[in-house]
């Protein structure tokens, strides 16, 4: 199938970014890497009257940077970027570990850090590694700018807390060592059935599961409490009884491999 008709814009700066969003209205979408929304447009389950193409943003950096020990990433930073980047790898090797299990590296050559956030997909792996870091978004439209915790920036599925005309122009994740990420999925690049990933610091364990509920949700403490919280749902690839023991058998795995990297 092909999409249903749309205008497109081409902006080259953040501010017309600002600018289109606010006269378009909802009826607008933004495009980046296109991965999700591009396959979304081609089934019509999604039929937007205006497409912002944000690929021609002049001077975004393609990589990510630090900024007082927080790594940044554009709107245009690959996943497969940060993936290859030596600073990931070094101040957050964690991320490197979650990006080998997103989708294929096709996928992770076009599909960007923030997209994928600001999809708000909880099956995805980035808003999970987003929630654990306790990461922000910094966001904008025309009128003004504010930065919203990575624990308020999810509502539901594909829905998040950002207001009319407000895109996100960047995600801040603090740099930390160590940390563990697991996954179970029928076939390598599939959505995952259940993944989780871990961080360990003073002794306690915090935990962030993908696929396990509306929104991606972190906790600290035993693995066990942690997954009697969560809210998964039954569908045709798993039973949500089934998802629950992955998650108590991957956070297990997981939090172990966190307090050894600690």
């Amino acid at each position: 199938m092909k999409p249903a008709p749309f205008s497109y814009h081409r902006p080259g700066t953040r501010e017309e970014v600002d600018g289109l969003l606010a006269e378009l209205g909802p009826g607008a979408k933004l495009l980046a890497g296109g991965q999700s929304l591009i396959p979304i447009l081609n089934m019509r389950l999604a039929a937007p009257e205006h497409l912002i193409d944000l690929n021609f943003l002049r001077d975004e950096a393609a990589d990510p940077v630090l900024d007082d020990g927080t790594l940044v990433f554009g709107p245009l930073v690959r996943q497969a970027a940060a993936e290859r980047s030596p600073l990931v790898a070094e101040r957050l090797p964690l991320m490197v570990e979650v990006l080998a299990h997103v989708a294929h590296p096709a996928i992770r050559s076009r599909g960007t850090v923030v997209g994928s956030i600001a999809h708000a997909d909880p099956a995805a792996e980035l808003p999970a590694l987003f929630v654990l870091l306790e990461g922000e978004a910094r966001v904008r439209g025309a009128k003004g700018r504010r930065t919203i915790a990575a624990g308020e920036l999810f509502a539901s599925h594909l829905e998040t807390t950002l207001k009319p005309g407000e895109w996100i122009e960047e995600v801040r994740l603090p740099a930390r060592a160590g940390g563990a990420f697991e996954e179970f999925a029928r076939r390598h690049g599939d959505y995952a059935l259940c993944g989780v990933a871990a961080l360990a610091a003073d002794g306690d364990v915090a935990l962030s599961f993908v696929g396990m509920g509306a929104t991606p949700v972190r906790f600290v403490g035993d693995v066990a409490t942690a997954v009697e919280q969560l809210e998964p749902e039954d569908d045709i690839h798993a039973t949500a009884q089934y998802r629950r023991h992955l998650a108590e058998q991957l956070g297990a795995r997981v939090a172990r491999r966190a307090r050894e990297a600690a």
